[in-house]
């Protein structure tokens, strides 16, 4: 069973917050949707678990028992320990006994907070408190984990841990979706959604989505910015030429998936 929206528009009076976006999340797989603020993650991951009512189109989600929800501001109780937190996730979910003894021993292991079950959710780092919540959100083994910018704000070493523990999950045959404004994470999806204000621009496997920029891309080395669409990379411009001509001199070059997503930006804001 695949869980997700189709053609699902959120819209509050006449500000259209999601629109027409079809998006699916399958067992043992991990799907990232990426965007800048405002383009509509937060309301489309609403919409899929249920917490924002959909003005059309369809959703297909498990029952609330069998998801794990973690929203970008939120996720733990500061003034609650470790353990307390684990607990109240366990109680909210029915993980009780020797069931809820095994399986937060085995999650706190792995996320590093076994010597810590007494310290205060408010004293861990922002790195530690995010594991805790995905950990949080695991202990009921959800068939569908929801995880909103869950990297946002950590530091690179906890943002690969945080990873690891989300990659473990879809190993055992959850459903991860998961949001960022990172580009770089997305090569760890099997599914990549663009969104942008509000609206899917581009939707596939990263090298899909690479595979089907338009134009052609080139680099050009000079101080001042070049005419056309283009974008500064490092000490270098990147200049798209969607009729597929670079001017002379331009060195071209095979876009990645940076490039590829800045390039479907671009492309929709021409219209096509």
């Amino acid at each position: 069973m695949t869980w997700g929206l189709e053609l699902a528009s959120v819209r509050f009076g006449t500000r259209t917050a999601l629109d027409r976006v079809t998006l699916v999340a399958a067992p043992a797989t991990v799907s990232i949707v990426v965007g800048g603020d405002g383009a509509g993650k937060s309301t489309l991951l609403r919409a899929l678990v249920g917490l924002v009512g959909l003005s059309s189109g369809a959703s297909r989600r498990p029952p609330k028992s069998e998801i794990g929800y973690i929203p970008a501001t939120a996720g733990l109780y500061v003034d609650l320990t470790v353990e307390e937190n684990l607990a109240f996730s366990g109680g909210a979910y029915d993980v009780t006994g020797q069931e809820y003894a095994h399986r937060s021993s085995e999650l706190l292991e792995r996320i590093g907070l076994a010597d810590a079950r007494d310290r205060l959710g408010g004293q861990l780092s922002g790195g530690m408190q995010r594991k805790l919540a995905v950990a949080m959100a695991l202990l009921h083994r959800p068939a569908l984990l929801v995880l909103d910018e869950p990297t946002t704000g950590v530091d690179p070493v906890s943002r690969s841990e945080l990873w690891r523990l989300i990659s473990a999950a879809a190993a055992t045959g959850t459903a991860v979706l998961a949001t960022t404004t990172y580009v770089s994470e997305a090569h760890r999806a099997s599914t990549v959604t663009l969104l942008d204000q509000g609206r899917s621009i581009a939707t596939g496997a990263p090298s899909e989505i690479v595979g089907a920029v338009p134009g052609k891309l080139g680099v050009v080395r000079s101080a001042a910015q070049p005419r056309g669409p283009s974008w500064r990379r490092g000490t270098t411009w990147r200049l798209w030429s969607p009729s597929g001509v670079l001017p002379e001199g331009t060195e071209p070059v095979r876009p990645d998936f940076e490039d590829a997503v800045i390039i479907a930006c671009l492309a929709d804001e021409r219209g096509g």
